[in-house]
């Protein structure tokens, strides 16, 4: 009997965990009559890609995990492969079947078995079924089809030891993870009852041993795997746990894997603030799931939050300059009407963390937000990923709106390719983030550009065009233009070494400008100054880490205070390229050249 453990990733760099685990929780059980191998497909690959790869494989046995982003086309593969092979066995778990397994078994006649609940154990059952080790009545949490007629078997209980799941990290492949994300848990479960989250269906938190994951993470961290990902819905619930694996990883920093962690705020303490000041640069991220700032808000979905000690967090955080936070807003919660949103993002965008995703309301199987949805009105397409269209407080086409916002928030927000440009036009122009955000959508809806595929260039034009006709209304508007084009060249040529500028940056020309370049590189004191990761270097070597650009107004005083006095002095500015971009894409210093 061979086995085909499978899922369709939404990206190639992602991996599964789920299938890892079940694989390690069953391995005991190979030999002539089991064998199992493991295969992950994309959502990008084609289906007649994945078909013929299965096909070709001659198994009996495929299981796979099911999410949001991969049902339709996996029940789409497994109709063909079924047509195909009317003997191949097809086994489905994962949590978009998990919550209405009775539904899925009598609406997917090609599934045999849908597993609900956590899988490891209920996999294993389910092959000592078809090895004829047990009997089909003794398979606890799975559904299948009888006489025509859809079969519930008793639920499987929640695995209470974690560590009776064998490790998927001992004895790496290393190649299964090459350029990878490697999917990580050091618990499974949330303190937390947020009405919109899976993990809500799930009471209680469990944990593996502290050893146990210090054991697997030095695995990963010998096998120098890119990027960690934990996967644990509240990381630091338990703030030593939390602590001393942060300390772990610290400890044991090869220079080239980094961390991922979905944290509480308002959960990190002063001690933990404190521990974290010592981390360096890079090696940790932290998602931070605000949602909303409307106190009703929360508490209508279940969530506990203090922003007033989560802001003190984040800004203590970033005062630090060592760790990425990527903060989240979803749209369409219960309570929250357009204006009420506008609000939460403008408290939630006045953090100036390094991302700020706008997401939208999902309608999640098994989640307490969709069993409430007649309470708030709510109307949602009823196919993954059940996204809401509106409800009581918000109607469609302000949905539409805030759709195009996050658009422009990805683009000129989270991109960081125009960072200075927008921190300007906010802070002296500005009361209200939410605002600039809105009327640069309108703005592209009015001219098309949400229609087009705008290259680099095209959208720093836009945003020259948006605030000449939108926002520079006084008297002095020639000179207020001319003053942020130059901002927009600073953040142009910031982004990465260029050649050419683009003719709307109004370029200065200096007379042999290369060769008083060439000789200020030359001038070791110049070198350790400006150039510290090419210090001692022939000038030539150099010159491709660095762009020397002429400015008419003081720039570099703009960047370290954004309502200074602006004046009109012609600079030069060196862009040092070769850095560790965790915030910056490069550095920049005032020079004066030879």
């Amino acid at each position: 009997m061979k086995v085909l453990l499978s899922t369709l990733n939404s990206k190639f760099i992602h991996t599964n965990l789920a299938i890892r685990y079940i694989r390690e929780y069953s391995r005991d059980l190979e030999g002539k009559e089991y064998k199992v191998d493991l295969k992950e497909y994309t959502i990008n690959n084609s289906i007649d890609y994945i078909i013929k790869d299965i096909y070709k494989r001659k198994i009996d046995i495929l299981a796979m995990s099911t999410y949001i982003w991969n049902i339709e086309d996996t029940i789409r593969l497994c109709e063909n492969l079924k047509k195909i092979n009317p003997d191949l066995i097809i086994i489905l778990g994962g949590p978009e079947v998990s919550y209405d397994y009775i539904d899925s078994i009598n609406k997917y006649k090609c599934i045999d078995y849908i597993l609900y609940g956590e899988g490891e154990r209920i996999y294993r059952e389910l092959i000592e079924n078809l090895l004829g080790k047990i009997d089909i009545s003794k398979v606890r949490g799975i559904a299948y089809r009888k006489g025509g007629y859809a079969v519930e078997n008793p639920p499987m209980p929640l695995i209470e030891n974690l560590n009776d799941i064998p490790s998927p990290y001992e004895n790496i492949d290393v190649r299964e993870y090459e350029n990878k994300i490697v999917y990580f848990e050091s618990s499974r479960g949330c303190p937390f009852n947020c009405q919109y989250c899976l993990s809500s269906a799930i009471k209680g938190l469990r944990y593996f041993s502290t050893d146990r994951i210090k054991r697997d993470l030095k695995n990963l961290i010998d096998a120098r795997v890119s990027q960690i990902k934990f996967i644990d819905r509240t990381f630091n619930a338990n703030r030593e746990i939390a602590k001393n694996i942060m300390r772990f990883l610290m400890e044991n920093d090869n220079g080239i894997t980094t961390y991922h962690f979905e944290v509480t705020a308002h959960l990190i303490d002063d001690d933990m603030l404190h521990f974290l000041k010592n981390c360096k640069p890079g090696l940790f991220q932290f998602e931070i799931g605000v949602q909303s700032t409307n106190l009703q808000t929360l508490k209508a979905v279940g969530r506990y939050d203090d922003f007033k000690r989560l802001t003190k967090v984040v800004n203590t955080i970033s005062s630090y300059r060592n760790i990425h936070q990527h903060l989240d807003l979803i749209a369409g919660l219960p309570y929250e009407d357009f204006d009420r949103f506008s609000q939460s993002f403008d408290d939630v965008f006045s953090l100036k963390s390094q991302c700020l995703q706008l997401g939208f309301l999902k309608m999640i199987k098994g989640t307490g937000i969709r069993e409430r949805s007649d309470e708030f009105d709510y109307v949602y397409k009823d196919y993954p990923p059940y996204e809401i269209l509106s409800n009581k407080f918000m109607t469609y086409e302000q949905i539409l709106e805030l759709k195009d916002i996050e658009e422009i928030l990805e683009i000129y927000y989270n991109s960081r390719n125009f960072s200075l440009s927008i921190e300007y036009l906010l802070e002296r122009y500005y009361d209200s983030p939410f605002k600039f955000f809105r009327e640069m959508a309108s703005y592209f809806n009015e001219n098309g550009y949400f229609d087009l595929a705008n290259a680099k260039n095209k959208l720093y034009e836009i945003l020259l065009d948006f605030a000449k006709e939108r926002v520079f209304k006084s008297k002095n508007k020639l000179i207020e233009n001319d003053i942020f084009n130059e901002v927009v060249k600073f953040d142009y040529i910031s982004i990465g070494k260029v050649t050419s500028l683009p003719v709307f940056l109004n370029r200065i020309d200096v007379n042999d400008y290369k060769n008083k370049g060439h000789k200020f590189l030359q001038i070791e004191e110049n070198q350790v100054k400006y150039t510290p990761n090419n210090e001692f270097q022939a000038a030539k070597n150099i010159i491709r880490h660095v762009h020397f650009e002429e400015f008419k107004y003081n720039i570099m005083d703009i960047k370290k205070d954004l309502k200074c006095k602006i004046e009109q002095r012609q600079n030069t500015i060196l862009f040092y390229y070769n850095i560790d971009k965790i915030f910056e894409k490069s550095y920049a210093y005032e020079v004066i050249l030879p």
